[in-house]
């Protein structure tokens, strides 16, 4: 039983461009809260609330283990919609200092043969005072948060680390953690901050001002062998936790692609999947683990849970499947965790490893 067609819905908003469909979706979710009859509706259909899939983490409980990934709702205005859809949390962002544009339009592409969605979308957000804004009228809404954090394009490299340390110093009393964004392909020069030095004084600079959990985000254009390295760097260095991974900037996956922009949805799976796993084989019992990336079906986040992830996230695969899709997902794993003779979600993270 489904409470609407999310295909019936699908048709119509496909009908529009998808920044478009993006802007109408957003703003349903923007009014749902004013019709609490119809978000309980919701939430009591696809939240799903179980002990098995339970977690304290970051001093927060986490509901369920499906959350919606960063680049959704880049300004916080969703944040008290997102359990109508089921998920157990949400990240908002990317947030930079001050407000900007982003890329020049046309900047979002459905790639529908492949099930994926291709974006230039280039940080376009309110800034950090709208954000802020936006986390001050939650008041009492208990419910995991992270904000994804990045520099403004017009900040030259080596000026980024204080655009980082003007939004450590924002949000250090908000949210529930915090993620460094360094791995979008659509801010010039912002993948080349993936590196030792830089990782080293940004988390040294954020343990300066904030007791929030920070996190890295990284990009999986890169070896795994160099992602281990940068993530060890990482959480040496004071991260506490890894999310993988950000879009890709892998062409070659289709022939439907523009070329430019960062991938993600059904083509980015194995891709992820794959730089996810190395990454869990190595720190899965280091640090926390976040995974996101074409994640589709229970069996999908599963597989990341295996290799390591204590949390998963989804955002392009919602556009195509709708929010039946974080039931799935959810439902599913409680039924493969309790057909491996696990009693409890932790007891399967970084299962492959062990």
């Amino acid at each position: 039983m489904s409470l609407f067609s999310y295909n019936t819905l699908k048709k119509f908003m496909f009908a529009f461009d998808p920044e478009t469909a993006h802007t109408i979706a957003g703003f349903g979710l923007r009014i749902l809260p004013h019709f609490p009859v119809i978000q309980r509706a919701l939430a009591n259909h696809y939240f799903v609330s179980d002990p098995v899939l339970k977690q304290e983490l970051f001093g927060r409980t986490f509901r369920n283990p499906v959350g919606l990934g960063a680049g959704f709702d880049k300004n916080g205005q969703y944040i008290t919609a997102m359990p109508a859809l089921g998920f157990g949390f949400t990240e908002i962002g990317t947030v930079t200092p001050e407000p900007q544009d982003g890329n020049p339009k046309p900047r979002l592409f459905r790639l529908i043969e492949d099930q994926s969605i291709q974006n230039a979308m280039g940080f376009n957000n309110k800034g950090k005072e709208y954000m802020l804004e936006q986390l001050n009228k939650l008041y009492f809404f208990d419910y995991p948060i992270g904000i994804n954090i990045g520099k403004n394009k017009t900040t030259a490299e080596e000026h980024a680390l204080k655009d980082y340390e003007v939004l450590f110093e924002a949000f250090k009393e908000y949210g529930d953690y915090i993620v460094i964004n360094i791995s979008s392909p659509n801010t010039p020069g912002l993948r080349d901050l993936q590196n030792e030095q830089f990782i080293n004084d940004i988390f040294a600079m954020a343990k300066s001002i904030t007791d929030q959990p920070v996190l890295l985000k990284i990009a999986p254009d890169m070896t795994p062998e160099d992602a281990i390295t940068l993530c060890t760097t990482a959480v040496n260095a004071g991260a506490a936790g890894i999310i993988a991974t950000n879009t890709t900037i892998d062409y070659s996956l289709t022939p439907h692609a523009k070329d430019f922009g960062g991938i993600s949805g059904a083509l980015l799976t194995e891709k992820s999947y794959e730089l996810f796993k190395a990454i869990g084989k190595e720190l899965h019992d280091k640090t926390l683990l976040i995974s996101v990336g074409g994640i589709d079906s229970a069996e999908e986040a599963y597989r990341r849970i295996k290799a390591g992830a204590s949390l998963v996230q989804v955002y392009s695969m919602l556009v195509y499947k709708g929010p039946a899709l974080i039931k799935e997902i959810n439902e599913g794993l409680i039924k493969l965790l309790k057909n491996d003779g696990y009693n409890h979600i932790s007891e399967a993270i970084g299962a492959d490893w062990k």
